[in-house]
């Protein structure tokens, strides 16, 4: 089944004193993905950005994610940035459809180089600027990684055991938070999900990377859609082979992820898919408001 969306994410900074300048870096524009379990089209995307850049750059970094950079250089006192897309995605492969090697055998491969993949996926073993193994991780998750144990399966349980156990709280942490302070209280949002989830696999010897994007919702019963009620959204990609490539989990909402999924952006932690970051000169104390509209539309 074929999945078509238009995505509107609007960031608005509205702030104390006048900035005299701004500079910013955006991470929010799809990008086209095709692998094993899903394939998507960025048919089109509009940026506006208000008050009008002076300068505006485009390129792609390291890992392939779109951005946008852009200087103001007169003076505002609000930012107002507005992305709207049109993205088809199209799920391949159920998790429950995928019969993956014994973990053991996936981690053996990568470390004697022997897997073809070995070099990209080395480096979504080690520490990143958000995320560090350790320890309490690594027995955390050893229970879901019995010797012999299938990979998919492995990372499936161990989705749902963080699901299970942490309690999603919005007022629980912040972008500053480390997986080992929202681990230590078991609690977060999507961004401390994935990053613990990350920590626990890469203590383990197991490549994991980090994807941003947005998540479809869906009104309550006898409820009107909501315009506008959507959010952006964090979940965790695993090498599991190269066979099956990366495959995507989600441990916030305790599934595998599926045609409501769109991903965005992918790199080792939050740090390296930020939506949006920046320095400016003034502003004093900026009040931030963010909405993002996720809504199914006709096939193009």
């Amino acid at each position: 089944m074929t999945f078509w969306y238009r995505i509107e994410h609007r960031t608005n900074y509205q702030y104390a004193q006048p900035v005299a300048y701004c500079q910013n870096q955006l991470r929010m524009l799809p990008r086209n993905f095709d692998v094993p379990w899903v394939k998507v089209v960025c048919r089109d995307v509009d940026l506006r950005v208000d008050p009008t850049p002076d300068f505006t750059h485009h390129h792609n970094d390291y890992y392939g994610n779109r951005v946008v950079s852009f200087s103001i250089e007169t003076p505002h006192d609000a930012l107002s940035l507005t992305v709207t897309s049109e993205v088809c995605v199209k799920p391949n492969l159920s998790i429950d459809a995928l019969t993956g090697d014994n973990w053991t055998v996936v981690y053996d491969r990568i470390q004697k180089r022997i897997d073809p993949n070995w070099l990209e996926v080395r480096e979504y073993l080690f520490d990143s600027e958000n995320v560090s193994r350790g320890e309490e991780f690594r027995q955390y998750a050893q229970s879901s990684f019995q010797p012999g144990r299938c990979i998919v399966d492995a990372c499936r349980e161990l989705t749902y055991r963080l699901h299970d156990d942490l309690r999603y709280d919005v007022s629980a942490t912040s972008v500053e938070t480390t997986p080992e302070e929202a681990f230590s209280i078991r609690a977060g949002v999507c961004q401390d999900f994935a990053q613990i989830q990350i920590a626990c696999l890469r203590s383990l010897g197991i490549a994991a990377r980090y994807v941003s994007g947005y998540l479809r919702t869906h009104a309550p019963p006898g409820k009107k859609r909501l315009v506008g009620a959507d959010q952006s959204h964090a979940w965790v990609s695993v090498y599991m082979g190269p066979e099956l490539g990366w495959v995507d989990l989600d441990p916030t909402n305790r599934c595998e992820t599926n045609g409501e999924h769109v991903p965005i952006c992918i790199g080792r932690d939050y740090a390296e898919v930020t939506p949006m970051r920046g320095v400016v000169i003034g502003g004093g104390s900026p009040t931030l408001s963010v909405t993002v509209d996720v809504c199914e539309i006709a096939p193009q």
